[in-house]
């Protein structure tokens, strides 16, 4: 049997790093760390040999090499020339001035290939595996033209190095986004992928494994984890997914697997897919470490999280026949975003250290990181065999992970917006609370002509500072732009969907029937029936697909609905509608003092004046 390395050199020392160390230290394994002096994983774990620099400074990687048995990565975007030297051709000694080879887990060939998103995916499709269709492009005008020709609309510009959580992505929804695509991520090489309609995110946990000649061993995958996004970085880890058959988690395992046994080099990957409607597993693109997606294995799977199993398996300890199995039943990992204060966060971990639910286990992982707005600073992972509904049991705490993304977007939302000119006179400020990056509500109508009606209901979205954002979309004639909007919704953190149509009135239904989020219907007077047709179109849903529906023209109430199930996620909503109706209750009074007083000639009288 081989004999394991002793010391193993970590090129970055995050959050990742940190629960490495936390994970490995019981079991004697040295790491040493190449990153910044302050950095996470160093200040949980001294070692004299820590190198000081980057990760991508092909001398300080030489350091680190010459001190260790092998390398590891906790993040894949290092230099792969130098790991590529270490690996094949050695490093030389200090003490002895001899060359000696260390090897690289995962692979410096996988690395490399994972770094350019395109010929990634280019590598599995040639293996059979499902990708979206996807091509190169050039970064131009001409290249998106091309890109529509082959993909049609919508499609995702990507840049093919250096992203991650949605950064260097921009979705081209027809022509006119062409400009801006190429302002937001010029001078970046770039691909172009077909939008895929997913239903749901899922993400799968996969360790390899290969003997010393690098021939492959096994692949073993964790269970399937459903993951949930918000403003392109990922909110919550779910498992098992929600209402997924055993046969697409089995068969997500398979795609996992066989993805993974395409690489090179041992260690722990997460493969993150798309779960299209008709059962599809399409694979999105894999991170060769740890990953997010798998923080919930520290305590589901605590005999071989995903931390223990990166160690173990480049040190070659992993058995042939492991199966893993969890501990639980369910678990919930809810990652924990900085704020838009430094100190925003505190009421949920306090929430996360004090609150005791029964039959649920509550487990906080702080990462030592100054707190930034949207920056991953921890999570709080729960775990439970009991039979409750686990999602819906630690409201309390997602409530206040929502309460702290409305602050950061109501932040942002003042911060950009443009102030007057200095030569400017000084008016009334007018902030709009307009959001189309991050919305709670989108309201959508079937045609233009029905915005006159629906500016009402605008109007008290941005009264009670609701960030929302505003579109046409037609049941009928863009039914793909419809479905895509129903499809996304949730994904984005939108809350409700207000939809006005009239006539047929198909819009509200039929958004209803492709999404989980609220839908509220206003019916339009659009037709010679006065709007009653739409009224009873909207109403007359069959059952099991919900619509709520307001009075026929009446924006208002549907925009005072989407305000009090905003309420029941973020308590200031609750608060500004309990003033809203205190203010109604004030006018009504005084209006009926005054009439008690005056009498109702002279009351008529002097509302005719007005």
């Amino acid at each position: 049997m081989t004999t394991a390395p002793l010391k193993i050199g970590l090129l970055g020392g995050g959050q990742l790093g940190q629960m490495l160390c936390e994970a490995t230290n019981p079991d004697g394994f040295e790491v040493v760390i190449l990153d910044a002096e302050d950095a996470p994983a160093k200040r949980i774990n001294a070692h004299k040999e820590h190198v000081t620099g980057s990760f991508k400074d092909a001398a300080k990687v030489r350091e680190l090499a010459e001190k260790c048995d092998v390398l590891t990565v906790e993040i894949e975007h290092v230099n792969t020339e130098v790991l590529e030297e270490v690996a094949t051709k050695g490093v030389r000694s200090a003490s002895t001035g001899e060359m000696r080879t260390v090897p690289v887990h995962p692979s410096w060939r996988t690395l490399r290939l994972v770094q350019d998103k395109y010929l990634q995916k280019e590598h599995f499709h040639q293996r059979g595996v499902p990708i979206a269709r996807q091509m190169a492009l050039d970064g131009d005008l001409d290249s998106l033209k091309a890109a529509y020709e082959a993909l049609a609309f919508p499609f995702m510009v990507k840049a093919r190095k250096g992203s991650y959580d949605g950064r260097g992505n921009f979705k081209v929804k027809g022509p006119e986004d062409f400009a801006a695509a190429i302002d937001a991520l010029k001078g970046l090489p770039l691909y172009a992928e077909k939008w895929v309609p997913f239903v749901m995110e899922l993400a799968v946990m996969v360790i390899r494994t290969e003997d010393d000649e690098g021939n492959l061993q096994g692949v073993h995958s964790y269970p399937v984890v459903e993951t949930i996004h918000e403003d392109d970085v990922c909110k919550t880890v779910i498992m098992p997914p929600r209402k997924v058959g055993v046969d697409v988690c089995a068969k997500a395992r398979r795609v996992a697997e066989e993805v993974i046994s395409s690489l090179w080099g041992r260690g722990v990957f997460a493969v993150e897919m798309f779960l299209l409607e008709d059962g599809t597993i399409m694979v999105n693109e894999v991170a060769p470490r740890p990953h997010n997606s798998g923080h919930y294995t520290i305590e589901a799977v605590p005999n071989l999280s995903q931390y223990k199993a990166q160690a173990h398996a480049i040190m070659g300890y992993i058995p042939p026949q492991l199966k893993i199995e969890p501990a639980v039943s369910k678990a919930i990992m809810l990652n924990i975003l900085g704020g838009a204060l430094p100190d925003s966060h505190d009421r949920l971990v306090h929430l996360a250290r004090t609150a005791y639910i029964e039959g649920v286990n509550i487990y906080l992982h702080l990462y030592g990181k100054a707190s930034k707005p949207g920056r991953k600073i921890g999570h709080i992972t729960f775990t439970s065999s009991a039979d409750v509904d686990l999602e819906q049991t630690i409201a309390p705490f997602i409530n206040e992970v929502d309460k702290m993304r409305l602050d950061r977007i109501n932040t942002s939302s003042t911060t950009m917006r443009p102030s007057a000119g200095p030569s400017e006179p000084k008016g009334p400020e007018v902030k709009s609370s307009r959001n189309a990056k991050s919305p709670l509500v989108v309201v959508t109508m079937g045609s233009d002509s029905d915005l006159g009606v629906l500016s009402a209901g605008l109007d008290i979205l941005e009264k009670f500072g609701v960030p929302y954002d505003c579109t046409i979309t037609s049941a009928h004639r863009t039914p793909a732009r419809m479905t895509e909007l129903a499809h996304g919704a949730a994904g984005k953190g939108v809350k409700v969907l207000i939809a006005a149509a009239g006539g047929a009135a198909h819009l509200p239904g039929m958004l209803a029937s492709e999404t989980t989020v609220p839908v509220i219907g206003v019916p339009i007077k659009a037709t010679h029936l006065d709007g009653n047709d739409s009224l009873l179109s909207i109403v007359q849903m069959p059952r099991g697909i919900p619509v709520a529906t307001v009075g026929i023209n009446n924006s208002t109430n549907a925009a005072l609905l989407a305000v009090r199930i905003l309420g029941s996620y973020y308590p200031e909503y609750q608060e500004k509608m309990a003033k809203h109706q205190e203010t109604m209750k004030v006018e009504v009074e005084d209006k009926a003092a005054k009439l008690e007083d005056v009498g109702y000639q002279t009351y008529l009288a002097e509302k005719a004046k007005k």
